[in-house]
């Protein structure tokens, strides 16, 4: 009896979740910014709307900053912590978007390599879903708060048929810590159930 019950209640768990929708889908306007990826329990990422900045580095070359080597989804929060503890450089790519006010929110954040492949596939250039650019991101690189080495961290170029004849559109890219490179901020986002 007791076997049978928790076989029911499992079986009730599974189908209960596996039916859970949500109200949000990728590339809709939330919570301050544009959501890019549903992790299919709830928690989503949004990128701002805009640049937040276009001349900054990722600061601290030669430095190598202990923690900051998340790739996977979810680390960008711990490696801009990471990088904020170690280098106390003002006004470089993840001391901007810890310190982003923007729609009512305060957690952003860089992304990490992976996060920012997201971006890119999702609602950028990449196109892979066919919504387009529709967070409008710029013919250029963008800084994620991975590390490689104490010189370069990566970044991806989204660069895709710049008029200009350069392209290495969707390449992820080692830069130099301090080359100028844009800064675009996550955050992440608890998504609403259907009703």
């Amino acid at each position: 009896m007791k076997s049978t019950l928790l076989k029911f209640c499992a079986l009730f768990y599974l189908f209960i979740i596996s039916n859970i929708t949500y109200a949000q889908s990728i590339g809709d306007p939330y919570q301050g910014g544009i959501l890019f990826f549903d992790n299919g329990n709830g928690i989503g990422l949004v990128v701002s709307p805009s640049d937040q900045s276009i001349t900054n580095s990722w600061g601290c070359m030669g430095t190598n900053i202990n923690g900051a080597s998340g790739t996977n989804i979810g680390t960008g929060t711990q490696n801009t912590i990471d990088i904020e503890s170690q280098c106390t450089t003002s006004g470089i790519a993840s001391d901007i978007c810890s310190n982003l006010s923007l729609g009512g929110y305060t957690d952003w954040f860089l992304p990490s390599k992976d996060e920012l492949n997201l971006m890119y596939q999702n609602i950028g250039q990449g196109n892979s879903l066919g919504l387009g650019n529709i967070a409008n991101f710029s013919q250029n690189g963008y800084w994620s708060s991975t590390q490689y080495d104490a010189n370069k961290a990566w970044g991806q170029d989204f660069a895709c048929g710049n008029p200009g004849g350069y392209s290495a559109c969707g390449n992820q890219i080692k830069y130099l810590k301090n080359d100028i490179v844009y800064t675009r901020a996550i955050r992440q986002v608890q998504l609403n159930c259907d009703n």
